[in-house]
């Protein structure tokens, strides 16, 4: 359990250490665009260095660390209801940051540099990851940095399947967020990171499960098995399709694209009022009245 002991303190550091950059971030940039971009840039770091780590775990961990999946599943659950609690507004998902411009919350160049900026984070943390498992500091990051190079495509099904995989992933925790989004924290995180530790457990002997395409370029891209093109298919074309859907249903629109809404029909806010109906045949009867009047008025022969 040694090599385990060792992972969570490497998780407290990379959570501590990107804690401490957004906290400069808060101290010395500006709170508009310059603050955004290290909040992304900590997020994708700290996200893509503990999936990695986790991910190591996961797959080694079994038959050489002596403990089983329900370790790490519980490990994968409180990592992400603390990346949930400590991202500070920064999502580290390329697929949220362009549901936010479709949802008209981000302009196209504050998107791009969102993007940039999670790829950079992202890349960052693979370099970090891979530098800690070469001081083989354990067991397990000894086995892990032989196998690290020669490492195999995470995408374990056919083709279209594994894209459908991954784009129902998209599809589940895009439709969570939209639901939970406006919550308070302290429903939002756990809701969120019990169906990360879900969809990990289902689809991950298929794909991986990453549902974020700038961890899955810095975590599977430069495995062999698989081409560039069909990386791209699974981890980019799948997750932003079932974000684009979950949106759709959620919404009815894409109001980045179109303001109508092309699933739920709106009912008219103007509806006539019973009470009008009522006047109107109540008033029929003083005339009823006045008619039986003028035949009672009538002389009688």
């Amino acid at each position: 359990m040694d090599g385990l002991n060792v992972s969570i303190a490497f998780f407290f550091l990379v959570v501590g250490a990107c804690q401490v950059l957004r906290w400069l971030s808060k101290r010395f940039l500006s709170p508009g665009t310059q603050g955004c971009l290290a909040r992304e840039f900590a997020g994708s770091f700290q996200l893509c260095t503990s999936s990695l780590e986790l991910r190591m775990l996961m797959d080694i961990g079994p038959w050489s660390g002596g403990f089983g999946l329900d370790v790490v599943l519980t490990l994968l659950f409180l990592l992400s209801a603390v990346h949930g609690a400590s991202l500070d507004g920064a999502s580290a998902n390329p697929t949220v940051s362009l549901q936010e411009f479709l949802l008209l919350e981000s302009s196209l160049a504050a998107t791009g540099a969102k993007l940039l900026a999670q790829a950079v984070g992202a890349g960052a943390g693979w370099a970090v990851t891979r530098l800690c498992w070469s001081w083989e500091l354990t067991q397990l990051h000894f086995i892990q940095n032989l196998l690290a190079p020669e490492c195999s495509s995470s995408i374990r099904a056919s083709l279209p399947l594994a894209a459908l995989v991954e784009g129902s992933c998209s599809f589940l925790f895009h439709l969570v967020l939209l639901k939970v989004r406006q919550s308070h924290p302290l429903g939002r995180v756990p809701a969120l990171a019990a169906t990360v530790t879900f969809l990990t457990y289902t689809a991950g002997p298929s794909t991986g499960a990453f549902f974020n395409p700038a961890l899955a370029t810095a975590t599977t891209f430069h495995c062999s098995g698989s081409s560039f093109w069909n990386y791209i298919q699974v981890y980019w074309l799948g997750p932003l399709a079932g974000m684009l859907a979950a949106l759709l249903l959620f919404q009815g629109n894409i109001p980045r694209l179109f303001q109508k809404n092309l699933l739920y029909g709106q009912r008219s806010k103007y509806k006539v009022p019973k009470a009008k109906v009522t006047v109107q045949e109540e008033g029929d009867k003083p005339q009823r009245k006045r008619k039986a009047g003028k035949s009672n008025s009538e002389p009688r022969a």
